[in-house]
């Protein structure tokens, strides 16, 4: 009896091979997920490590962004006070202020009168005796200023301030900015500090994702030396655990923005009760859209890179491509 005839296979043309390249990257997708879900708690334990490692620079980088918010508000009520000369009276001092609220600079001058500086020192509390033993008010005459947003940059508060010393009615003048300058070093310095940290913590999510995908090469050693002798291509061997790093840092990016989101409002009631005593509504921000997308990025990133390290060096005849 005769063999019937074999069908040669049909060679796809050429406008189907985007699809079909498609179809097999998104079957290996699938399939790597699967594999993951297959093992719940390696998986978990491993995505749980590296969102830990991801959360700490993100909520360090939320708390930075944060304050420098607060500092943003306390920058538009800097303030300079000028102190006038002891022998200025109130009236005196009330043409002054109003020849310094026509500067372009200015938008708020406040008058503290010898009386009102006086009542305030006493309702400070604790001096109520020396005080009462003062014949004579012996603090002077000060004019609180306030510049506009576009003059409150430290080199134009000094030349402000400069500029307000040269009237023959000012005795000195300070700048209530200088603690917000140094708060504002501060906030750089963490964010600093942050920066360096997330570096050092990506590179330990590299680490761990390659370890992780060394550990899945070795296996499915066995598989990978049988599509090796049928012929399949480097690539085709490295698509599943390119993947896989890549799934690991999706989900450990994900696991990381819940604990940021989780913290943020968990923190939010005792922030509000804190701001209500300052008579403040200020609210906690979270990571917002391109702060989480950034996020989800990078931890793809390091898990591609991670992987890709990680096939390079354990499987044999591997190529870049």
């Amino acid at each position: 009896m005769a063999r019937p005839p074999m069908r040669k296979a049909r060679t796809p043309k050429l406008v189907e091979l985007p699809g079909i390249w498609l179809g097999q990257h998104i079957q290996t997708i699938v399939a790597t997920l699967g594999r993951l879900m297959d093992s719940p708690l390696p998986s978990s334990m491993t995505m749980a490590v590296i969102g830990i490692s991801l959360a700490l620079p993100a909520a360090l980088f939320v708390m930075t962004e944060n304050l420098r918010t607060m500092a943003g508000g306390w920058d538009q009520t800097a303030a300079i006070s000028l102190f006038l000369k002891f022998e200025i009276d109130d009236q005196e001092a009330g043409r002054v202020a109003d020849e310094v609220k026509t500067w372009s600079e200015i938008t708020r001058v406040h008058l503290i009168t010898r009386e009102q500086a006086l009542a305030e020192f006493r309702d400070l509390g604790g001096f109520e005796e020396s005080l009462d033993k003062i014949t004579k008010n012996p603090l002077p005459v000060v004019l609180t200023i306030y510049p506009g947003p576009a003059h409150s940059s430290p080199e134009q508060l000094e030349a402000l301030q400069g500029k307000l010393m040269k009237r023959p009615e000012a005795d000195f003048a300070r700048m209530d900015t200088l603690w917000l300058q140094r708060f504002q070093a501060i906030l750089d310095l963490i964010q600093s500090g942050s920066l360096l940290l997330g570096v050092l913590l990506g590179i330990g999510v590299l680490l761990i994702i390659g370890n992780t995908i060394r550990l899945e090469i070795l296996n499915r050693r066995v598989e990978i030396e049988i599509m090796e002798l049928v012929g399949a291509t480097a690539a085709f061997i490295r698509r599943p655990f390119l993947y896989t790093g890549a799934w690991y840092g999706l989900l450990g990016g994900l696991t990381a923005w819940l604990l940021v989101t989780l913290a943020t409002l968990l923190l939010q009631q005792p922030v509000s009760r804190l701001a209500s005593l300052y008579r403040s509504e200020f609210q906690l921000s979270g990571l917002g859209f391109a702060a989480t997308g950034l996020l989800l990025a990078s931890s793809i990133l390091l898990g591609l890179i991670g992987s890709l390290l990680a096939v390079n060096r354990h499987l044999r005849g591997a190529e870049p491509g």
